[in-house]
């Protein structure tokens, strides 16, 4: 069987709830008008029968032998001046004295009228006699000392009150039609209005697009964020929720209500613009994209999505110190390969003596070099990214200190921290320098509270508007000079504030960076 369109089903909708209310207001206005104009004919047969029994005429007539000769006259002419259908005139013992039908009179009234003869009060209400059923008015007729001596009964047939109420039904029912014929308008109008507003789409396929739309949203890894002009959330994946540890309540709150950090909220909310902006929310690397979504050309408000690149940049971390070993390894080739075409030379010329006094004195030079680092750092892991660094700021034009009071008893807990805050301090330096020659001095100390790191450059330093802002998501010291934007000081200040530590720069000559590593918390 084939379901009726949107359309369709919303125009019979509302021309069924048009029917009823024209239909139930038509009803009660008919029965409103009947009750109305009951009214008014009991009230007016009443009045008549009031009129007629208060005449003296009436009154004066019962004394006679025949009375019916006076009063039927009289009724007859009441009658005929109200337009009621009947005026009859009976005695006490309710023989009737006046009648239309002129062969009734002398008979027994064909409705009781002991009510009125016997409590002298009026009466009004429906009955049926011998014309039919009419609304009556009784009035009984009282002689001059009180006394009921017999009644008057006028009345008006139902159907007279029926053939009026008909006559005021053509404008209801004018009325009636005009308010269909706007209705069944204005349901139209709303059908089709329904229906361009749903693409044309019906209910189940609304449904079906509905359910493909929560399941695509809820079931794609990357986080999905929507919100409107005023900054709200309308809709938030399962991913998005979790990358941004957001609760279930998330839909309609402000960005300014979810527990966020600055930076992440000026990304969402555009304070922050471009693309792959990159942020770190507790201990994830995120990549938000913010992109205006408009509907039939009109800007409705935007779209965020969020990529968890963690992974990525641990890869990436780990690919750049395996790159940092290499670019050691090639300076330290580089420079051997330089010492020994300085004594194939020097052997070439026979100044056998001169090659090995020159042999002996480089290698006793980088010997004491690394015995030093050794000595004042125990830490294998430690002491040998410094001997890389030294090697990568050789080849770089500059050349890389340890400080004489750096000091790292025994072994570290968990040296990935440690190479981490260190590794990235000193890159930093070395690029600060930018090729140009200089020194770099690094100290390391560790003690009770913790492992300090010192390094110090000599190159042009940090801008103090730019103290606070170097460690920021995204921002490196790099973008002072060439506009670059990494996570190396972001994750070493992420890093020590996780461990309960700081991280800080101040200028003295150039740039000098100072850090406490906390010991890591023992292991349950």
């Amino acid at each position: 069987m084939t379901t009726a369109s949107l359309g369709t089903q919303l125009f019979v909708l509302q021309m069924v709830i048009v029917l009823l209310a024209v239909g139930g207001t038509a009803t009660v206005w008919a029965q409103h008008t009947r009750n109305q104009l009951d009214d008014q004919y009991r009230q007016r047969a009443l009045a008549i029968a009031q009129s007629v029994a208060g005449l003296p005429q009436v009154r004066d007539a019962f004394r006679y032998p025949r009375p019916e000769v006076l009063l039927q006259p009289i009724a007859a002419g009441v009658q005929l001046a109200t337009g009621a259908d009947y005026v009859v005139i009976a005695n006490r013992d309710q023989i009737r004295y006046a009648h239309p039908n002129t062969d009734l009179i002398g008979k027994r009234l064909s409705t009781d009228g002991s009510e009125v003869l016997e409590t002298g009060q009026t009466w009004t209400g429906f009955q049926t006699g011998t014309l039919g059923r009419s609304v009556r008015g009784k009035a009984p007729i009282f002689d001059e000392a009180g006394q009921v001596i017999g009644l008057t009964s006028v009345g008006v047939l139902e159907q007279t009150v029926a053939d009026q109420l008909g006559a005021a039904l053509p404008p209801l029912i004018w009325t009636v039609l005009a308010v269909f014929v706007a209705g069944s308008l204005a349901a139209a109008l709303i059908a089709r209005r329904v229906r361009r507003q749903t693409f044309g789409l019906e209910p189940i396929e609304i449904a079906a697009l509905l359910e493909q739309r929560e399941g695509v949203l809820h079931g794609v890894k990357e986080g999905v964020l929507a919100l409107d002009l005023a900054g709200r959330v309308t809709l938030a994946n399962d991913a998005a929720k979790d990358l941004l540890d957001l609760s279930s309540d998330t839909v309609g709150r402000d960005l300014t209500e979810m527990p966020l950090s600055d930076r992440v909220r000026d990304v969402l909310g555009g304070d922050d613009p471009g693309e792959d902006r990159i942020v770190l929310h507790r201990g994830r690397v995120l990549v938000l994209n913010r992109t205006p979504v408009s509907v039939r050309d009109q800007h409705r408000g935007w779209v965020v999505t969020l990529r968890d690149r963690t992974e990525l940049v641990q890869l990436a971390r780990e690919l750049d110190d395996a790159s940092t070993t290499t670019d050691a390894l090639r300076a330290q080739a580089h420079e051997f390969a330089n010492r020994m075409h300085t004594v194939v030379g020097l052997l070439e010329l026979g100044e056998h003596e001169a090659a090995v006094r020159y042999i002996t004195q480089t290698t006793e030079a980088y010997s004491q070099y690394a015995q030093g680092i050794r000595e004042r750092v125990a830490d294998p892991t430690l002491a040998a990214l410094l001997l890389a660094k030294a090697a990568e700021a050789a080849e770089r034009g500059a050349s890389l200190v340890v400080a004489d009071d750096s000091h790292v008893d025994g072994d570290l807990e968990d040296p990935r921290d440690a190479v981490l805050v260190v590794g990235n301090l000193v890159a930093n330096a070395i690029d600060a320098l930018e090729g140009t020659g200089g020194v770099v001095e690094v100290l390391v100390r560790t003690d009770p509270a913790g492992l300090h790191v010192r390094v110090r450059d000599s190159g042009p330093g940090v801008t103090p508007e730019l103290a606070e802002e170097v460690f920021r998501e995204g921002f490196t010291t790099k973008i002072a000079h060439s506009g670059s934007r990494g996570l190396g000081l972001a994750l070493t200040r992420q890093t020590c504030l996780r461990r309960g530590g700081w991280v800080r720069v101040h200028n003295a000559n150039g740039a000098v960076f100072t850090a406490l590593l906390p010991p890591a918390p023992a292991r349950r």
